[in-house]
């Protein structure tokens, strides 16, 4: 196995890891109401950001493989969390595109990428995404 990542515990709650082809790293704080510091994203952020990220992400390839001139796009996302276990329950994201003047049939073809992206696709079904598109 040759990894694409790497992880390691720093202590304090805190994690960095590195993807190894660009060096680049993201640190993990716990959250405050989960005994840590909260001065990162916690791992259940991530999970809720990579969401969003790789939705607007198919949204743009999808846009360019159509040549569909989709504008900026700033996701709004909010976890839910439960306890009992402690687990994500919800992710809700509010996309705000920029109008573009693109057709109804094009905004269905790159909302229907973005429900479909790997992410979307790998999370539990136990866990709601619940995502509005809005164009401004």
């Amino acid at each position: 196995m040759t990894p694409g990542m790497t992880l390691q515990y720093l202590g304090s709650l805190r994690c960095e890891g590195t993807h190894l082809r660009s060096g680049k790293t993201v640190i993990t704080d716990a959250p405050p109401d989960n005994n840590g510091k909260g001065e990162a994203f916690s791992p259940t952020d991530l999970v809720c950001t990579s969401l969003a990220a790789c939705m607007v992400t198919i949204m743009a390839i999808t846009a360019e493989k159509k040549d569909i001139r989709l504008g900026h796009i700033k996701a709004h996302i909010e976890k839910i969390m439960a306890n009992d276990p402690r687990r994500v329950i919800g992710i809700h994201i509010n996309m705000e595109i920029e109008e573009t003047g693109i057709s109804d049939k094009e905004k269905e073809m790159v909302q229907h990428a973005a429900r479909t992206c790997p992410v979307a696709r790998s999370l539990h079904p136990d866990i709601a995404q619940q995502v509005e598109f809005s164009y401004v």
